[in-house]
């Protein structure tokens, strides 16, 4: 990649709850009256969405790990026929979710837009079109999202522990597995493990009952702290306001190698883990043995 070109970065956990609580503010209970569409090569079933949303109304945005979920109630507007549907959208790496004025300008490479019944929309802005979007039943639903490890902002100090010893992997790899904990991501984990003073090249089998203790508390406080900044805008990122986080200026470990370790002074350095770039602490956050 060139020098000073930004790294593309696919929202994490943080950024997809922003996203998830600042749609909450605006889309409950508002209708769907008509649906526009440009490129849908990020779509599992255009022609669905097209049939099954135009209509339906809002009753809940939630998150799932790093998909966003819209719970729909399709049918007329009296209610009869209704059904439950749900729209799900993962934003890949450049998606955006912004509800904006119907006459606000529009964007280059926004794809989708949600007129509601309230004269504004909800549009999906993708340039690359890594993202994904699509309309299922409850049970086809659960059918993608079911896989989905536990949630890193629910799970007890005890099942973090169970999740953490039960498989002989790297401590990275097991909090960057999905099927483990969904939602986390390189930032984020960079972040805990260097809070919890834990190289990621460890085993999360040999990790010690404090050392997990303390990587779940730091895990926890490091996605509360980036939720409550807004999450971390390093690509192309914003909030549904259309407004940038700033917990990239919190960060410790992630994308800092060669800078100042901000509690011992050592130089970060970083290594491949799990086939990521992985940002650690050499005197903070000991390797294991023979690395």
């Amino acid at each position: 990649m060139p020098a000073g070109t930004p790294a593309l970065l696919m929202p994490e956990l943080p950024e997809v709850e922003t996203v998830v609580r600042g749609l909450r503010r605006h889309l409950p209970g508002r209708r769907i009256v008509e649906l526009r569409l440009g490129k849908t090569d990020f779509m599992d079933d255009p022609a669905a969405i097209g049939e099954r949303v135009p209509g339906s109304l809002i009753r809940a945005v939630r998150r799932h790990g790093k998909f966003l979920v819209l719970d729909l109630e399709a049918g007329a507007a009296d209610g009869s026929g209704a059904r439950a549907e749900l729209l799900v959208i993962h934003l890949g790496m450049t998606g955006q979710l912004t509800v904006v004025a119907a006459d606000t300008e529009v964007k280059p490479h926004t794809h989708v837009f949600f007129m509601l019944d309230d004269r504004r929309e909800l549009r999906f802005c993708d340039p690359r079109r890594f993202g994904r979007m699509l309309v299922a039943t409850p049970a086809d639903g659960q059918k993608i999202l079911g896989p989905l490890g536990a949630d890193p902002l629910e799970v007890s100090e005890a099942d973090f522990r169970r999740l953490i010893t039960s498989r002989r992997a790297r401590i990275k790899a097991l909090l960057l597995d999905q099927t483990v904990f969904r939602g986390m991501g390189n930032i984020y984990t960079d972040e805990s493990l260097w809070r919890a003073k834990i190289h990621p090249a460890r085993l999360g089998a040999n990790l010690k009952p404090p050392e997990i203790r303390k990587l779940h508390r730091a895990m926890r406080a490091i996605l509360e702290q980036a939720i409550k900044l807004g999450g971390s805008s390093i690509s192309d990122y914003v909030g549904a306001d259309g407004e940038p986080g700033e917990f990239q200026i919190r960060h410790r470990a992630y994308d800092r190698e060669g800078k100042k370790c901000f509690r011992c002074r050592a130089r970060i350095r970083r290594m491949i883990v799990a086939g990521r770039s992985s940002y650690f602490c050499p005197k903070c956050q000991r390797a294991p043995r023979g690395l």
